[in-house]
């Protein structure tokens, strides 16, 4: 199926959509910008210069996505999030002139697959967020978040352990958690959590 982008979206020609992805009204896709298969990018969100976006992910409505971020497969960005890219932001120089993109080097957010970042976080670049981690809404978040993380606050830490389905995990005792909705197991080893393979 191929993509859907509507009249009153902003996507350069340069920029590559993947098949059944949707690009919606007031959306601004930069050049060089890589969008996989069904992937849907909000109402005014914005895909900076080169970003990259794995397969069957979401950026929401107002969602600020700026290079140069890489999002894998699976991704949930939630509404008015923004993925920043200056670790020391100013307008000018220390002579008074205005930068240009020539003074800075952008740094990008990392987030990997299926992990999902809720309204109105801010992820302050360079971070990484892990595998199937879910940033709550509201955060900031200012250091990688380890893979099936639950974090929250300003600054986010982490407070519960998520499986894939994205709800908190149970104990069950000796650093060993279960999904109550799938039934995976996990074990945890410090602040490292692995999927138990079946």
């Amino acid at each position: 199926m191929p993509p859907r982008i509507v009249p009153s979206a902003d996507v350069d020609d340069r920029a590559i959509i993947g098949e059944g992805s949707s690009v919606w009204h007031l959306a601004q896709v930069r050049e060089g910008a890589v969008l996989g298969e069904n992937v849907v990018v909000g109402r005014g969100a914005y895909v900076g210069t080169g970003v990259t976006i794995g397969d069957n992910s979401k950026i929401q409505n107002y969602a600020l996505v700026y290079e140069p971020a890489v999002l894998e497969a699976g991704v949930f960005i939630g509404p008015a999030v923004v993925l920043t890219n200056d670790h020391y932001p100013r307008s000018v120089n220390p002579d008074g002139t205005q930068k240009s993109g020539h003074d800075w080097v952008p740094v990008g957010v990392t987030v990997r697959e299926g992990a999902s970042i809720g309204a109105r976080s801010v992820c302050v670049a360079p971070v990484t967020i892990g595998r199937w981690a879910l940033v709550a809404a509201g955060s900031v978040v200012t250091r990688d978040v380890p893979d099936f993380a639950l974090v929250a606050g300003v600054p986010a830490k982490r407070i519960r352990w998520v499986g894939r389905a994205g709800v908190p995990l149970e104990s069950v005792g000796e650093g060993r958690w279960i999904c109550p909705e799938t039934g995976t197991s996990y074990v945890q080893n410090d602040e490292t959590l692995t999927e138990v393979q079946a």
